[in-house]
């Protein structure tokens, strides 16, 4: 049986985080095997000599947690995260382009970040804000991203008045190329929850509550 902590994105991304938060955070990953850490990007340095050797991966966020910034830069919050050697990035798109109907700000958006990511070998998650769109909109965004070659959809922020939901999960899987995985976010507290998500097609989750929820799994004997 797959244990949860392997899908789980272990996240600090308040604007108040402390070097000593970030560094707890640090050792949970490694005691608990999360698939990664997930910190803003002044801490990528710090994270990277922390975790060496340990197996859990470095994610940063770019254009967070609103996406509106010019897309210049967030292509240099990208090349200076490459620089610090992040392992993983999760960009938040424009989704005010998106809300306005402005489908070609938001390709050119992508067709301008992409390249720069996967040239250099990283991940790339692009946040598209679930609870803040129609499900029309989500749908464009499954065609549109899922062509463009992206490793995984997020559902959110966890900054919007909605996170993650099994509907749109299933909705996202239902929608975009077998390749291009996705990540649920926002919300996600219990263990029951994040195993709904999975069991809907979440292959990652984000999650600032990651311990809880580990521990859910233990005390669900049925699931070992």
């Amino acid at each position: 049986m797959t244990k949860i902590h392997q899908y789980i994105d272990h996240t600090l991304l308040k604007p108040t985080a402390t070097l000593a938060e970030i560094e707890k955070l640090c050792t949970e990953a490694k005691e608990y095997q999360f698939a990664s850490v997930c910190v803003p990007p002044m801490f990528i340095k710090k994270c990277k000599e922390w975790l060496t050797d340990s197996g859990v991966k470095v994610a940063t966020v770019i254009g967070f947690p609103f996406g509106y910034a010019a897309v210049e830069a967030k292509l240099a919050e990208i090349l200076l995260a490459i620089v610090d050697n992040v392992d993983e990035l999760d960009v938040v798109i424009n989704f005010t382009a998106i809300k306005n109907t402005d489908w070609a700000f938001v390709a050119n958006e992508i067709n301008h970040i992409i390249p720069v990511i996967k040239n250099r070998g990283k991940v790339v998650k692009i946040i598209i804000e679930s609870g803040v769109l129609t499900e029309d909109e989500i749908l464009k965004c499954c065609e549109l991203y899922g062509a463009a070659g992206v490793d995984y959809l997020k559902t959110s922020t966890g900054y919007a008045e909605k996170g993650a939901s099994v509907e749109t999960v299933k909705l996202m899987r239902a929608n975009l190329p077998a390749n291009v995985q996705i990540k649920a976010s926002g919300g996600i507290r219990t263990y029951e929850f994040a195993k709904a998500l999975v069991d809907a097609g979440a292959t990652r989750l984000g999650c600032s509550a990651s311990i809880t929820i580990v521990n859910g799994q233990a005390a669900d004997k049925g699931n070992y």
